[in-house]
């Protein structure tokens, strides 16, 4: 073991002190990543117990104070609350003075780039946009998740330096998002991270009805494996009975829904039209079968008995190799088993003997949600 002792953290050159404003379930986890690169966290501010008690667990002994306060004792201000909260409480704390010339201010928000902050730029801080892709849960283990996590940066062009070395420091990778595409991307987050813990826990919740005593477990494996093959191959990892078109089956399954578990209907249906039209589009689903499922989801508000419509072999052009009820084409969807025709082969990006085709890591946690820190809507997409 080596014996040459490593210099302290603390000892490096430009270290900042480090204020947090919003100590919700993302703004310790980022001072405390800070803190393990040398910067010293000094101040914080939280108003419920819970937010005082993830200060408490991630950034012990720093002192819980008004904001106006932590702004006074920081050269670097975490402002990491609710979007909606974010443009009041910079207008407030420049009308108050707060703001000191050549401060870094730094939101967390992933709607907004760095033109909310210009009330505070006015007042002469240096203007941030720091937006971490993760989900957090509010304990330590956040810290750990911030490692190979994107940010969306936005920031002035004299200041990108500052911006990539901080997020780096963090241990993230930064993802340059321009300032009017800040609302898009944060859209495209929401659209995969909150809406894919819906689906998920409203497939555990029709599981349950089902009888299926852990549908954690069932979903697990398989969801595990969904994901995987949907970043690695798009939409070419589309399954199930929407993209073979198997008006039938989409059919009884409307029906049982609406039986056992209504709620779940509209966003079925949503999806199965969205998955269609992108099964359409790249080719895996057929127009004739696709006509019939159309017809199915275009008269689900009223939905026939499931005898009186065509089943997967009785659609023209249907191959009747249909899969089972558990074999779905939703990405994301816990019923993602295994890819529709053509038939794989080395060209095939689906095929094993494809170059792309290999083992990746599971991505089994995806982002609930990381800014909205404190308040009852916590977790955003971001």
């Amino acid at each position: 073991m080596s014996t040459v002792q490593q210099p302290d953290p603390r000892d490096r050159p430009a270290r900042l002190t480090v204020g947090v404003v919003g100590t919700g379930r993302v703004g310790p986890a980022l001072a405390a990543s800070l803190q393990l690169a040398g910067h010293r966290p000094v101040a914080a501010s939280g108003v419920s117990d819970a937010s005082r008690r993830r200060a408490e667990a991630l950034l012990p002994g720093v002192p819980l104070v008004a904001p106006e306060e932590v702004l006074r004792r920081a050269e670097l201000v975490l402002l990491t609350v609710p979007d909606d909260v974010l443009p009041p409480l910079v207008a407030g704390l420049a009308e108050t003075g707060a703001v000191r010339p050549g401060q870094l201010l730094v939101h967390t928000s992933g709607r907004y780039g760095t033109k909310v902050l210009d009330p505070a730029l006015r007042a002469g801080a240096l203007p941030l946009a720091l937006h971490p892709a993760m989900t957090f849960t509010g304990t330590p283990v956040d810290v750990q998740r911030l490692a190979g996590c994107s940010f969306g940066v936005t920031a002035p062009e004299e200041l990108r330096l500052a911006a990539e070395a901080l997020v780096i420091e963090m241990g993230g990778e930064p993802e340059w998002i321009a300032e009017d595409s800040r609302p898009l991307y944060h859209a495209a987050l929401a659209l995969g991270a909150n809406h894919l813990v819906t689906l998920v826990a409203q497939s555990m919740e029709v599981l349950r009805t089902a009888g299926v005593a852990a549908p954690d477990r069932m979903l697990g494996p398989l969801l595990g494996a969904a994901l995987d093959n949907a970043l690695r191959s798009g939409d070419a990892a589309l399954t199930g009975p929407v993209a073979r078109g198997d008006a039938g089956t989409v059919a009884a399954h409307v029906a049982e829904l609406r039986r056992h578990a209504p709620a779940a209907v509209p966003g079925y249906l949503a999806m199965a039209r969205t998955t269609a039209d992108r099964a359409l589009a790249h080719g895996l689903l057929r127009p004739e079968p696709a006509e019939a499922l159309l017809e199915v989801l275009a008269g689900a508000t009223d939905v026939p008995g499931t005898a009186d419509l065509p089943g997967p072999t009785d659609l023209p052009g249907a191959t009747g190799n249909g899969g089972g009820p558990g074999e779905s084409k939703i990405p994301g969807h816990p019923e993602i088993r295994e890819h529709p025709e053509p038939p794989e082969g080395p060209d095939d990006p689906r095929s094993p003997d494809h170059p792309d085709h290999r083992e990746h890591p599971e991505h089994l946690e995806h982002p609930e949600n990381p800014e909205h820190p404190e308040h009852p809507g916590e977790g955003d997409p971001r």
